[in-house]
């Protein structure tokens, strides 16, 4: 019988998912992390009480598909380091529009053209309307 192997160094911090973390102390990691890619016209979004998908949406642009597939995956790969995990990504393979799923944010990385066509910002920061039944 073999005697196991044993590790040789130890986790520098336990792996904890991203719906964890204080969500406000996430937020201005990330926006560092935007500005250190070089994203452009970041925007973030409380989603709070407007939606049960999450806290904060934050929303960025890149110059070109290139930049945008990097962006996300630096920020996938900040996550990571950070001790996050389960931090998906969806839209990669034509990088126009790249969801960033971190659990209670969520971050959008668009091309400009893109973002402009579909405009969530203003659709997010919209004030909730008015719940019918309370008239």
């Amino acid at each position: 019988m073999r005697p196991q192997a044993e590790l040789t160094h130890a986790p520098a911090q336990p792996e904890r998912s991203a719906a964890e973390g204080n969500a406000d102390e996430v937020l201005s990691d990330l926006v560092k992390w935007l500005e250190d890619a070089k994203a452009e016209k970041i925007v973030t979004i409380e989603i709070r009480g407007k939606s049960s998908i999450g806290d904060y949406m934050v929303v960025a642009s890149g110059r070109n598909d290139r930049h945008v597939g990097a962006i996300a995956e630096q920020i996938q790969e900040k996550f990571k380091k950070a001790g996050y995990s389960g931090v998906r990504l969806e839209g990669k393979d034509n990088c126009d529009w790249v969801l960033v799923d971190a659990g209670d944010i969520i971050v959008h990385v668009f091309r400009p053209e893109v973002r402009e066509f579909y405009n969530i910002e203003k659709m997010w920061q919209a004030e909730r309307p008015l719940d019918p039944s309370t008239h």
